[in-house]
């Protein structure tokens, strides 16, 4: 069946276009429904939707079809595992599509899992559930209105099959007109009833309602995005990314651009002056009266619990106040005294606030370099937010719940967490595992902060563990720098070679036998790196060439031989950037397969590899470079320490040993060139984490020696990067990009 849709736009030039698009409706779209016993769907291939779903006492058994804002407001407890057997219309997904593109990815990530029994149903594709958009009909509720069809159509569907699709939704209206169409529907929490053996998902669907104290008068209120834009454009406004103070959530500042062109900061200090803005946000600011900004300010220094902290817009905007954090602590957590932190609160003079009201705030342009050497510091104020900046944060309870004991109710309780990022206030949840979370790390999320509420409101996530606990600590530690260290999906593991651990080099395959990679194995290549390193990338060699010249290889591992452009595994190693370090582990870029095998450098086995091979003379001069693909066999793989017993021990004369010793001579020259050429060399102290043998627990931390052979590798590598970066250049000298 085919349907028109027509409509007028307006192009960028002015002119009218009248534009029609087709849309088909078919009748062979299946349920999803892994036993379905209809025509259409019993041709297909089973359905991912399992056929013994959830069972409870309100819907029997029964599949979730959310709707566009319960994916939206809910995205984190859908995530959970536990969360199976779930419809995704199509009306969902565009919606989806349109309102956050980050939702709608997390959503597919879902989907493509296939443990999960997640189902897109082409609803706006199927004759059956597809609904025009009526006259005067707005598109949410022309969307709404296809959410609950595609309901209802899926209730008769599977009627016989004793499985009741429920639709889940947030909007009061949305789910007033499903229950008068007598469709199975409910609010979220009301479907999260139904996991009681999850008690955590109730607690991540946030919905905080505050009641602030008497004194407590709420921030002011935003301005519009369009306010700000106008704001912006007559240079009444400025507009920065917020950097808070590391220790001192409360004072914050923006580098910005001020009319005359010149960047300069503006602190941003105090509750009101923030405005319930927090680190990373992009902000609209307005400067204060020059009264009020900051010279050298004398300091006094104020106890007090965070809660109690005054009002510092009433007193002195430009006061900053800096909490003692020392009760975020693990020690303070475990001994659960009550949390008090520190304040300092500088103060000028007592005229400035009270000066306040009477001046009128600065416009940026008349800012001007002598009224910073004559009035301070310029002081703003937030009001707007461009871009919020949100995330997931690791976080704590506050002691001061921590440490009220057992409670004789089970029932949610609102509460303050308080986050591992110093730099973020205060977010409080609602949650009904607070004997549980009490010692515990978990993450929270911000969903609102409105204008009534002292701090931002939340939900809580996940548990991550006991504080104090090394896995948990390292968790943590990884979540809030935001590295990515979750197991390779099945997606990545695909894209390695099928030969796995296996895997040999042929000469057809890897493009030797036509020319298009060299064949060096005869060539006595080795490897220094630090003692125990398994990846090895990179390798070299050098010997003397008949006209008293010397031929110096770099060799860097071919990883583009197993990871293809625009692949899973391509993909999730831009994502991950690196390989990350710790103590104890390391977060592979790579799975284990490439990173520490196919694609390390290992002695005695036959690599792939990009070659960079330079003609020097005696002074280290490049006589000539040539670059290629090979495939190497490398003769050592040696540690710093036994490259250096090498070069020192006048018995050893092999060609390795030789090599390592011209590498070395020439390594000197070339560092010495630079040096007086002007190259600046950072040195920073190396450490070393001796481990225990069973628990792999740093037990003693000593200092990295280094030694000749630490600079030689460097050297030449620096040299590979710079002759490469020159042929890049030559080449395309538009678009080259040098290191």
């Amino acid at each position: 069946m085919l349907k028109n849709k027509s409509f007028v736009k307006r192009t960028r030039k002015g002119n009218i276009v009248r534009t029609v698009k087709e849309h088909y409706l078919r009748d062979d779209i299946v349920c999803g429904y892994e036993n379905c016993q209809h025509a259409v769907c019993s041709e297909q291939p089973k359905g991912p939707l399992s056929a013994t779903p959830r069972d409870s006492v309100q819907w029997g058994a029964h599949y979730l079809v959310p709707d566009t804002n319960a994916f939206v407001n809910q995205i984190d407890i859908f995530e959970r595992p536990v969360i199976d057997d779930v419809v995704v219309l199509s009306t969902v997904l565009d919606e989806l599509r349109g309102l956050s593109m980050a939702v709608y990815n997390r959503v597919r990530a879902i989907i493509r899992d296939k443990d999960r029994r997640w189902f897109v149903f082409s609803n706006e594709h199927h004759r059956e559930t597809f609904v025009d958009r009526l006259p005067n009909e707005s598109p949410n509720d022309r969307n709404d209105r296809a959410i609950r069809a595609a309901t209802k159509w899926l209730t008769a569907h599977l009627h016989d099959a004793g499985i009741k699709p429920v639709m889940v939704t947030n909007d009061e209206d949305n789910l007033r007109k499903a229950r008068a169409d007598e469709i199975a529907a409910c609010r979220m929490d009301e479907c999260l009833r139904v996991y009681s053996e999850h008690p955590e998902l109730l607690d991540m669907m946030g919905s905080v309602n505050l009641s602030e104290a008497d004194s407590w008068s709420g921030y002011p209120e935003h301005l519009t995005s369009v306010q700000i834009q106008a704001g912006l454009k007559a240079s009444v406004l400025l507009q920065g990314t917020l950097q808070i103070a590391p220790y001192n959530y409360l004072e914050g500042s923006i580098y910005t651009k001020f009319p005359d062109g010149k960047e300069r900061r503006v602190l941003i200090v105090g509750r009101k002056d923030m405005n319930r803005s927090v680190q990373g946000d992009k902000i609209a600011v307005k400067l204060h009266p020059k009264s009020q900004w900051r010279k050298a300010p004398s300091a006094a220094l104020v106890d007090e619990d965070e809660d109690a902290v005054p009002d510092i817009s009433k007193t002195d905007s430009a006061a900053p106040v800096v909490p003692d954090t020392s009760s975020r602590s693990s020690s303070a957590e475990a001994t659960g005294e009550r949390a008090h932190k520190r304040a300092r609160v500088s103060r000028q003079d007592g005229s400035a606030a009270a000066t306040e009201d009477s001046q009128e705030p600065v416009n940026p342009s008349d800012v001007t370099d002598n009224d910073l050497a004559d009035e301070g510091e310029p002081t703003g104020y937030v009001v707007g937010i461009v871009r919020r900046n949100w995330r997931s944060y690791c976080a704590f309870l506050d002691p001061n719940f921590a440490s009220r004991g057992s409670r004789a109710s089970s029932g949610p309780v609102t509460v303050s967490v308080l986050a591992m990022d110093r730099r973020i206030p205060k977010i409080k949840i609602r949650t009904r595992q607070l004997d549980v979370l009490a010692g515990q790390r978990f993450v929270v999320a911000i969903d609102s902060w409105p204008k009534e509420s002292r701090y931002p409101q939340g939900h809580f996530v996940r548990a991550l563990g006991d504080a104090g606990d090394k896995a948990t600590e390292t968790e943590v530690l990884l979540l809030e720098h935001d590295v990515p260290f979750q197991p390779f999906t099945k997606n990545v593991l695909s894209d390695l070679p099928l030969e796995g651990s296996s895997w040999l080099f042929d000469a057809e395959r890897d493009q030797v036998s036509c020319g298009k990679r060299q064949d060096i194995r005869d060539l006595d290549i080795c490897s220094i790196d630090p003692p125990g390193c398994t990846d090895i990338d990179d390798a070299l060699h050098a010997f003397e060439l008949p006209n008293g010249n010397y031929q110096v290889g770099v060799h860097i591992a071919d990883v583009t031989n197993f990871v293809k452009p625009n692949t899973a595994m391509d993909k999730e190693a831009a994502h991950r950037s690196t390989t990350v370090y710790l103590v104890d582990r390391r977060i592979d870029m790579l799975p284990e397969l490439l990173g520490t095998n196919l694609c390390s450098l290992m002695s005695n086995v036959d690599r792939l590899a990009f070659s960079c091979i330079w003609e020097m003379d005696q002074e280290a001069n490049i006589v000539n470079v040539k670059f290629h693909k090979s495939v190497i066999h490398s003769k050592a793989s040696l540690t710093y320490e036994q490259a250096q017993d090498r070069i020192d021990d006048p018995n050893m004369n092999d060609t390795i040993t030789k090599g390592i010793r011209t590498l070395n001579m020439l390594a000197k020259k070339l560092r010495k060139r630079r040096t007086d050429a002007g190259a600046l060399t950072l040195s920073s102290p190396e450490v070393r984490f001796r481990l225990e043998n069973d628990s792999q627990d740093p037990v003693d931390v000593e200092m990295k020696a280094l030694k000749e052979t630490n600079a030689l590798v460097e050297e030449f590598m620096l040299l590979a990067n710079i002759s490469v970066a020159g042929k890049i250049y030559e080449h395309f000298p538009d678009s080259a990009i040098l290191r």
